[in-house]
């Protein structure tokens, strides 16, 4: 699956698609990928019960305010990434379990939903005789970002189901686990890049692919 033939779904920086306008467009999606993966879950967890009036980390849209280092550089190598960790308090919900999954997952989610808004996007602009291929690598981009968080690894949401599994009892290791998992997932796409060895993608691009061409129909 391609966008517009042109550009790769997933869209990963490289010698073959250095272009101005696919770099510029490919950065523009990443950081509203993140935004809106990091305000999404501000806003369940708000809604959940986590209210924290006045927080610097919630609801001001600004996408260099929820960059994270290792979370950007995976954008670079491998077309998905993450934003900063949103600071959520389980203390404060009513089923603190069942609660920070739904919090983390909700990033995914409106990854997907913004895919559509912006596949919507793409087929009025079509329908106009308008270039879509900017409003294409959102699709992409977001699309990408969303199926990646089926790694079972936190930052992602299946790493925090995995996460939230542990026994409280197992503090040291959760903590390990958390520590550790940015700088697995961004060891394994550097390692894909340098080896030219297929470790994540050849299980997760094909569903990327799929779901790419149903929300672009």
């Amino acid at each position: 699956m391609t966008l517009e033939a042109a550009w790769p779904v997933p869209f990963i920086l490289g010698p073959q698609n250095l272009a101005v306008d696919a770099v510029a467009s490919f950065v523009v999606s990443a950081l509203l990928a993140l935004t809106i993966n990091a305000e999404a879950q501000a806003f369940v967890a708000t809604f959940l019960g986590d209210h924290r009036p006045g927080a610097k980390d919630r609801f001001h849209f600004n996408a260099f305010l929820h960059l994270d280092v290792l979370g950007a550089a995976t954008y670079l190598a491998g077309g998905f990434g993450w934003p900063r960790t949103m600071a959520v308090d389980p203390e404060k919900f009513q089923r603190p379990r069942l609660y920070t999954f739904l919090t983390r997952l909700a990033g995914p989610v409106a990854n997907i939903l913004l895919a559509n808004i912006a596949a919507s996007i793409v087929a009025l602009m079509r329908g106009l005789n308008f270039d879509p291929l900017v409003f294409n690598m959102v699709v992409g981009v977001n699309v990408t970002t969303a199926v990646y968080n089926l790694v079972p690894l936190p930052p992602l949401a299946a790493g925090w189901l995995l996460y939230v599994l542990i026994p409280d009892s197992l503090s040291k290791v959760k903590w390990l686990f958390l520590q550790i998992g940015p700088f697995v997932i961004l060891a394994l796409v550097l390692l894909e890049r340098i080896t030219h060895q297929g470790i994540l993608s050849p299980y997760l691009n094909p569903l990327i692919a799929a779901v790419f061409k149903f929300i672009s129909g």
